[in-house]
């Protein structure tokens, strides 16, 4: 379960979010929005990486700011276009991941292969097309065992074929008790992927669909 309550986001006089109190039980959740909605503002302080006012909780347990090192460990994060050090490898930052979230032998090998992360992943991020990229940055946000994955437009400059994959693994991480919150400007096909509920973020606030 995730609680959000109160949650304030600016930048200095400008507000991004101003979200009362939402309470997500398990499942698959899809918001929408416009580019500069704050969806991605959103996700990075779900995920821990930006300070906010307000209170989000973890299975009543887990906060933030309270807990960094724990909730970081429960919730992974997917961004829209990822971007990373040029001189490493896509192994390197995978695998380094993967110790830090102390990923389940085998996990890392698993998700490359599904994705189509082939003999790529051992060249330096500089070579790497945007896809690339996104696929790498898609593997490491499934790693782990995690109890949230929020994925920021996870879909983008992913080739057909890497889409289902990884909408597959959506609904298998699913079934195995993991929760996503998933992000798009585009409308979303319940065919591909059945979801638990529907938001959209617009003028700062988050609202049902």
């Amino acid at each position: 379960m995730l609680h959000i309550q109160q949650l304030h986001k600016a930048y200095g006089s400008h507000t991004i979010l101003q979200l009362e109190e939402i309470t997500l039980s398990p499942g698959v959740y899809w918001i929408k929005g416009q580019n500069g909605a704050g969806k991605t503002t959103l996700f990075r302080c779900l995920a821990g990486m930006l300070p906010f006012q307000g209170e989000v909780w973890l299975d009543d347990a887990y906060h933030p700011r309270q807990h960094p090192s724990a909730y970081r460990q429960r919730v992974n994060y997917g961004e829209a276009e990822p971007q990373f050090p040029a001189f490493l490898t896509g192994h390197d930052l995978m695998h380094m991941v993967a110790e830090a979230k102390q990923a389940p032998p085998d996990q890392l090998t698993q998700l490359c292969e599904a994705l189509g992360v082939g003999e790529y992943r051992h060249q330096r991020i500089s070579t790497y097309s945007s896809g690339m990229l996104k696929k790498v940055s898609l593997v490491m946000a499934l790693l782990g065992q995690p109890r949230w994955v929020f994925l920021d437009e996870p879909l983008i400059t992913l080739d057909p074929e890497a889409q289902e994959h990884l909408l597959h693994l959506v609904d298998q991480g699913q079934q195995q008790g993991i929760s996503y919150l998933l992000s798009s400007h585009q409308a979303w096909s319940t065919d591909r992927l059945p979801l638990t509920g529907q938001f959209h973020l617009h003028q700062q606030k988050l609202l049902p669909l």
